[in-house]
């Protein structure tokens, strides 16, 4: 497997952390036997948080490793470019990160797969918490990178498709010196939740700067920002008591969600716990971030994919498209669970040719026709000085896939 991360550049913050949790998922499958006996193993690039020179990385991958199922990246932008080269070469592209492109398209060669969240949940959950807050008008200050465009966009249009007003909105490029006129534009109209749709770095620039300007308005945050990176170059208590949404890491089975009336919903959080400290543990006490979660996740649904292709047919799955319909085939909701805690019952289960669902780190999979996961629950959360604090999630009512 290949994967590329941002190890240097803007969003270096997040690299290591994601290459251990899958290095984590590589010793935990390798541990269950791995492929018939023969380990796994992981070939990372450096994206350089640069589209230039991460896209040149993706190429190396592809043409020299010749790796045949890619992870990442992280930046939506080089996911989009390297699309054409996924589909010719027939390789397996799974996507765990919140900024992945989304997936609604049939092809013939090549398999997409995303897990987290796409921005059409997130900004409709935000667009429905904003209406059931009472709020009359909103607008964004959004970055202009595919991602935090789409967040910004389905969260307004989905405002106003509740009743609610849109006030003129306003956008940036990432890395600017200073982001004071954009922050000014932005609260001009008063709006009475104005969304921050960037990446931690702008982001922090961005909330420093309106902190020094008063801080006027009131914030909604997309769910890149749920970093500790954020908070670690921000003043302390800027935001304090803003709810932003990311993805929940709650199991499906681990929510309430019999009462359809009621959009918030009661959560355990177990499963995400037990990961934790299994990372923790691994890696000196560090902890994963959110994203994490999903990394480990796309490593365990690769192998799982392979193994059970395996003991299907004969042969190791080497086209993206074979692989992706054996994925949405495997996690089907009728089928057996399989948990990330218990990997090795589970490969013994798979080479028997037994098909199983997998209970991943961050989710129970099951995948749309496309090969996005479906998502039921959000998770709310607000600032509290240095650190993060979760509210009640909230059920996802968008109607993309349902």
């Amino acid at each position: 497997m290949g994967a590329l991360l941002p190890f240097s550049g803007s969003e270096s913050a997040i690299g290591r952390n994601l290459e251990q949790a899958m290095l984590l998922a590589i010793e935990d499958l390798n541990a269950a036997g791995g492929l018939d006996g023969r380990p796994f193993d992981l070939v990372s690039r450096d994206s350089h948080s640069s589209a230039v020179r991460g896209f040149n990385q993706l190429l190396h991958l592809l043409y020299t490793e010749e790796v045949r199922y890619l992870i990442g990246p992280e930046e939506d932008e080089l996911a989009i470019d390297i699309a054409q080269d996924v589909r010719e070469l027939d390789v397996f592209h799974m996507m765990p990160g919140y900024a992945a492109p989304t997936v609604a398209r049939s092809e013939a060669k090549g398999g997409w797969m995303r897990l987290a969240p796409s921005s059409f949940e997130v900004g409709c959950t935000l667009a429905r918490m904003a209406f059931r807050e009472g709020v009359d008008t909103v607008n964004s200050l959004a970055a202009r990178d595919d991602y935090n465009s789409m967040v910004s966009s389905e969260f307004t249009s989905h405002f106003t498709s509740l009743g609610g007003n849109l006030l003129p909105s306003v956008t940036f490029t990432s890395g600017e010196p200073s982001y004071t006129q954009k922050i000014k534009d932005a609260f001009a109209s008063r709006a009475g939740r104005t969304l921050l749709a960037a990446y931690p770095a702008s982001g922090s620039t961005i909330v420093t700067e309106w902190a020094v300007s008063g801080s006027p308005g009131t914030w909604f945050l997309g769910p890149a920002l749920r970093t500790e990176v954020l908070l670690a170059n921000i003043p302390t208590g800027s935001i304090d008591g803003y709810v932003g949404v990311s993805p929940s890491l709650s199991l499906r089975s681990e929510c309430d969600l019999a009462d359809g009336a009621e959009e918030t919903v009661d959560c355990t959080t177990g499963n995400a716990a037990a990961f934790i400290g299994h990372f923790s543990r691994r890696w000196d006490g560090e902890v994963p971030l959110p994203a994490a979660h999903f990394y480990y996740d796309g490593v365990v649904l690769i192998a799982m994919g392979l193994v059970y292709g395996q003991a299907r047919s004969g042969a190791i799955p080497s086209s993206g498209y074979e692989l992706k319909k054996i994925l949405r085939e495997l996690n089907d909701p009728g089928h057996e669970a399989a948990s990330w805690r218990d990997l090795k019952g589970a490969m013994d289960r798979l080479r028997a040719g037994i098909p199983l669902r997998y209970v991943g780190a961050a989710a129970e999979y099951e995948f749309d026709e496309y090969g996005a996961s479906k998502h039921y629950v959000m998770q709310r959360w607000t600032v509290d000085g240095d650190a993060f604090v979760d509210l009640p999630p909230v059920r996802v009512t968008c109607e993309a896939w349902r």
